[in-house]
């Protein structure tokens, strides 16, 4: 019990300010970062993100590389790309940890399991992985929300994209055409795919 205590007083030492930029474990991140998308961390601006780490201005090409490189491996050092595998296969597992209660990212890996690797970023950003046709995908929307309009291009280009059954194609479509309703649930209008998306 002792050596245990000890290993975990160790490994929290270890952690400790992990957060800031010149911490041994953010420069792992980093690495990895710059590694998956191939661009010069060093060129882009870095801010700090809403969870504190810091967080690197990217180029979308960059951003859908890097999630083609995760749902392949391809393009990744042996050791990133057994992660990349381990991290999806755990997302498909458990997919409430990337989102939580009710999000999309939480309800449609739910419904696609490994098929499909998404996660929501900050100021209107969201990316996926889609293992099967070795492609990544980088959505980001001009007025910086993080769901809405997002999620619907996201669940057209994935319907588009993706061979599904009929279950789970109307599914997409649900997501991919929204009612807006004001607060006395009155409809004011909707958001759907452009027709160069149309999942028909």
């Amino acid at each position: 019990m002792p050596a245990a205590c000890s290993a975990a007083r160790t490994a929290l030492a270890r952690l400790s300010g992990y957060v800031r930029p010149e911490h041994p474990v953010m420069r792992e991140v980093s690495a990895a970062l710059q590694a998956a998308t191939g661009w010069d961390l060093s060129r882009s601006a870095c801010g700090t993100d809403g969870c504190s780490i810091p967080t690197h201005a990217i180029p979308l090409r960059h951003l859908a590389h890097a999630f083609a490189r995760v749902a392949t491996g391809q393009g990744l050092s042996a050791d990133h790309a057994r992660a990349a595998l381990r991290l999806r296969q755990a997302v498909a597992r458990a997919p409430f940890f990337v989102g939580g209660t009710g999000r999309y990212d939480t309800r449609v890996m739910e419904r696609l399991g490994e098929r499909l690797f998404c996660k929501v970023g900050a100021e209107g950003v969201h990316c996926a992985a889609i293992p099967e046709l070795g492609l990544g995908i980088a959505i980001k929307m001009d007025d910086g929300n993080n769901s809405r309009a997002c999620e619907v291009v996201l669940s057209a280009l994935v319907a588009r994209l993706l061979p599904l059954t009929d279950a789970d194609a109307d599914f997409m479509r649900g997501l991919a055409d929204l009612s807006l309703r004001n607060w006395n649930g009155i409809e004011v209008g909707r958001l759907a795919a452009a027709p160069a998306l149309d999942l028909r």
